[in-house]
């Protein structure tokens, strides 16, 4: 059953609009997912969809009546009138459906893989562009977990959840996480930590990658922080040969990820 709901009061609308704020994703351990895409991630996940939501106007051709029947099944759906949607949704063009999603919390325990662990380490990356971005990265390489350190964008953010393009729903993501609590959990696992950086450190191409790994990749302006780097068993670098100075954080970390990709999968 579909609820219409006409007024800006409404208090269900206040809380959904309030989840654009952090502190609010933080106190109610929720956060919005829009579109058809994300809505269906959500639905495949398994994670608990709270209540789900729908714009009046919004033209219905199959595949959005389908996401909608199976978001019905989960969870209660409000109707809402063109300007009250779009006070609550982020997009510039809402797609004019959306659902409120209950964070999923993992262990570090969960990041390890019985057979080969490849781990992505974010240090203070604040971009959520970015952040989302390499999430989505991870996933497609075959990472089995990330981890983000404090000072990271929120991967709960609009802009984070819609960069990750549903990944964030794919593998195991430890957020907070400091450089001393990292580095205990690698030892104990035995997991090579190589960081990127454009100095002191060894061409990506020369550098065996194939065991249990965790590549750490750094703040956009000063890189990886000093707690990581002192413990890192490797330091990498991605070889330049035009006159950029360096790559996009995220464009890096597709690079390196998908060599160490080839030197697991396929060999040197």
């Amino acid at each position: 059953m579909i609820n219409l709901i006409t007024s800006n009061s409404n208090s269900i609308v206040k809380r959904v609009a309030a989840l654009q704020q952090k502190k609010y994703r933080d106190e109610s351990n929720l956060f919005v997912v829009e579109g058809l895409h994300l809505t269906e991630e959500a639905l495949n996940s398994g994670w608990k969809i709270e209540v789900g939501f729908i714009a009046q106007d919004t033209k219905f051709d199959v595949r959005y009546q389908e996401i909608l029947s199976r978001l019905c099944q989960r969870c209660s759906v409000y109707e809402l009138p063109s300007p009250i949607y779009k006070k609550v949704s982020e997009t510039e063009s809402p797609q004019g459906i959306m659902a409120v999603v209950s964070r999923k919390k993992y262990l570090l325990a969960d990041l390890v893989q019985q057979e080969k662990s490849i781990l992505v380490i974010m240090d203070r990356i604040q971009d959520p562009g970015n952040v989302g971005t390499i999430i989505r990265t991870a996933d497609a390489a075959g990472s089995t977990g990330v981890m983000l350190t404090r000072g990271c964008a929120d991967i709960f953010a609009g802009k984070t959840v819609r960069s990750s393009m549903g990944s964030i729903f794919h593998l195991p993501i430890i957020t907070d996480c400091d450089a001393e609590e990292i580095v205990s959990f690698f030892r104990q696992q035995d997991i090579l930590l190589v960081v990127t950086d454009l100095h002191q450190s060894d061409n990506l191409y020369h550098v065996d990658l194939k065991r249990n790994i965790a590549i750490a990749f750094g703040n956009e302006g000063s890189g990886v922080c000093n707690n990581l780097c002192k413990f890192a068993q490797t330091r990498i670098k991605i070889p330049i040969h035009g006159k950029a100075e360096s790559l996009n954080v995220a464009s890096s970390a597709a690079v390196i990820l998908y060599e160490v990709l080839r030197q697991q999968q396929y060999g040197q």
